[in-house]
């Protein structure tokens, strides 16, 4: 494997999830320097402890990606630190399986707060660095930022937003060369249902379904950073969501009803 990020700083949200923390090894086997955030403090330790012992450089910062100024706290102590930042991966983020009419308000907005804005939280203090740098965002989106996906309209939203954002500020970012690439994967075997919110932002009570078999997420973050390191605009990861872009597009009442028809149940 080439080591085409060496002595680089990637700088990634959620650190401590099942892409985030595959994204701080793959990055980091490829000679990156890794400034890992998340909001749960033991569990960066033990990332640390991991990736170190792998000789991975790497530091920690604990961040809640919905508040602002922990972003920029954050980002500004990760640059200070390793010198400057490289790569920004916005990755945190969460999900509900929940009918939009049964679905407390405070939970549409917890979604938004952490997948939207928490992306914005910590790309705008990154500009000025990534900008030194000539170098690249990354944001993390999903089959659901191109395509309806029921029982998750807030997921859908907020990852419809980041779609929306981080294509228009591509062209913003051009001219100093940073570039800007839009993730998509499809299912993932993260383990991200267990933590899924419910109607009333408690634990989710139903089965949770998906629609072909779900990548593992060293498959995934293999793309991924691929398509970082070729500073590709979008990269729809996975045969199912590749499927999905191409069936969304030709035929999206088709798509809407099979998709409708395979997770209904996901309403509760």
């Amino acid at each position: 494997m080439k080591n085409d990020f060496t002595d680089q700083c990637v700088v990634i949200t959620g650190a401590t999830g099942g892409l985030g923390a595959e994204m701080c090894r793959q990055f980091g086997r490829r000679g990156a320097w890794i400034a890992a955030l998340d909001m749960h403090a033991s569990k960066l330790d033990a990332l640390q402890a991991e990736l170190e012992a792998a000789g991975i450089t790497c530091a920690v910062w604990t961040c809640d990606v919905t508040d602002a100024g922990q972003c920029q706290t954050a980002v500004e102590a990760a640059a200070k630190h390793f010198g400057g930042i490289d790569v920004l991966v916005c990755n945190a983020g969460i999900s509900h399986r929940s009918a939009f009419a049964e679905t407390e308000l405070q939970v549409i907005h917890q979604v938004m707060n952490v997948n939207f804005w928490g992306a914005v939280h910590v790309t705008k203090p990154a500009i000025p660095f990534l900008r030194e740098r000539r170098g690249r965002i990354v944001a993390i989106s999903s089959v659901a930022g191109f395509a309806p996906l029921i029982a998750r309209t807030a997921y859908a939203a907020s990852k419809h937003a980041v779609q929306g954002f981080y294509s228009s500020l591509r062209g913003e970012l051009a001219d100093d060369g940073v570039s800007v690439t839009l993730a998509c994967p499809s299912f993932v075997a993260t383990g991200i249902e267990k933590n899924q919110l419910g109607k009333d932002g408690g634990p989710v009570q139903h089965a949770y379904k998906t629609i072909g078999q779900p990548m593992s997420p060293a498959d995934a973050v293999s793309e991924i950073v691929d398509a970082a390191y070729r500073r590709e605009q979008i990269r729809v990861i996975g045969r199912v969501g590749r499927i999905s872009w191409l069936l969304s597009r030709a035929a999206p009442g088709f798509y809407e009803r099979q998709m409708v028809r395979r997770l209904k149940s996901e309403t509760g």
